[in-house]
């Protein structure tokens, strides 16, 4: 079971075959108004923006700004927050930013570089150090905002941009406190497969495919699509991370038009630049400023969250959150430790004491 569950991570991260109906969704997916459809309900309490701004390299993103409502006059502590990998601020990192708004920040959920409604070309795809430049051009923008104090800004990355939070707060010291869920180690699981499986033999073989596709893209004058998709329908004998995957982001639940999980795909070579650039090489940085990793008991990612957890320095703290899965801490709110991540970053985005964190390992 171990070597079909690192085939199928594999093939969904590193693209090797699954459905080519990416461009046939259903009728339910047609009628959805892709501007303003959102996977969770609006809150009273909250009021949400959209903004545009720049990363330093000169691509446009585009995020929701939440606001708590009745807050004039006030300076806010603000998170900037985005994943999971290849999803899109309507789904879970808008999910987040509305709810840590409703408990008193300003919070910013933003699609990455060349995906939703941010600009970059060619589409879809992704970069350890693009990504990481995000979560930065995010904190510039929150830094410029006259109702947010540039000295009280955190991030939480979720999912594969949990990797990419840790590795721009480690480079950016104007972020004051890091937050993780359900982390994905993108670098890690591109460059030696799931539970690091892929042998060198593999990883080669790989390498050469892409080298293979790079030509035939430079022919084509156009960027192919993976092959790699999440199926249209099930066949009841997936690994059951993917049954959890399909159920949040094909079905109402989650799915989004411009998801490239929900109706997309990832470029063919996509995992170049992942598979040779480590993005927590310089994770102990972070410190002396706290570091929250959450993670799900049965999550089938949980070890990254433990690995990072383990390579970073103090402060920090993970916590394992009993029966849940990878995909619980995506839109689960009963499940997601909103009130752990709330204490979190009030105790630690504090202009009198930024760097007072928690230490240790709570949960299970």
């Amino acid at each position: 079971m171990k070597a079909i569950a690192t085939l199928a991570v594999l093939s969904l991260l590193i693209g090797h075959a699954y459905s080519q109906n990416r461009n046939k969704p259903s009728n339910q997916k047609k009628t959805m108004d892709q501007k303003e459809h959102y996977t969770f309900q609006p809150r009273d309490k909250v009021t949400r923006q959209k903004v545009t701004f720049k990363n330093r390299y000169g691509i446009s993103l585009v995020g929701d700004l939440y606001l708590p409502k009745n807050q004039e006059g006030k300076s806010l502590a603000a998170i900037a927050i985005s994943g999971p990998f290849g999803a899109v601020k309507e789904q879970s990192s808008g999910l987040y930013a509305q709810n840590m708004a409703e408990r008193g920040f300003a919070a910013l959920a933003f699609d990455p570089s060349y995906t939703g409604e941010s600009g970059g070309e060619p589409r879809n795809v992704a970069s350890p150090d693009i990504n990481t430049e995000d979560f930065s051009a995010a904190v510039d923008f929150l830094g410029l905002q006259n109702n947010i104090d540039r000295e009280r800004i955190g991030i939480i990355g979720i999912c594969g941009f949990a990797g990419m939070a840790l590795n721009a707060t480690a480079i950016d010291k104007r972020v004051k406190a890091v937050a993780t869920t359900s982390m994905y180690n993108m670098s890690r699981v591109m460059a030696n497969g799931y539970f690091d499986a892929l042998t060198p033999e593999q990883r080669a073989q790989t390498l050469e495919k892409l080298g293979q596709q790079r030509w035939k893209d430079a022919a084509q004058g156009a960027y192919a699509p993976s092959s790699n998709n999440l199926p249209e329908q099930l066949k009841g004998n997936e690994p059951q991370f993917v049954v959890d995957y399909f159920n949040y982001y094909k079905t109402e639940r989650g799915f989004h038009p411009r998801s490239i999980n929900s109706n997309g795909a990832w470029t063919a070579t996509n995992p170049l630049s992942f598979m040779n650039m480590p993005l927590l090489t310089y994770i102990h940085e972070i410190s002396p400023r706290p570091v929250l990793i959450i993670a799900g008991e049965n999550a089938h990612s949980r070890y990254f969250s433990e690995d990072a957890y383990k390579a970073a320095a103090e402060p920090k703290e993970l916590v394992i959150i009993p029966n849940a899965v990878h995909v619980d801490l995506y839109d689960r709110l009963n499940i997601i430790p909103f009130d752990k991540l709330e204490t979190f970053f009030k105790d630690n985005l504090k202009s009198e004491s930024p760097t007072k964190g928690t230490t240790g390992q709570t949960g299970k």
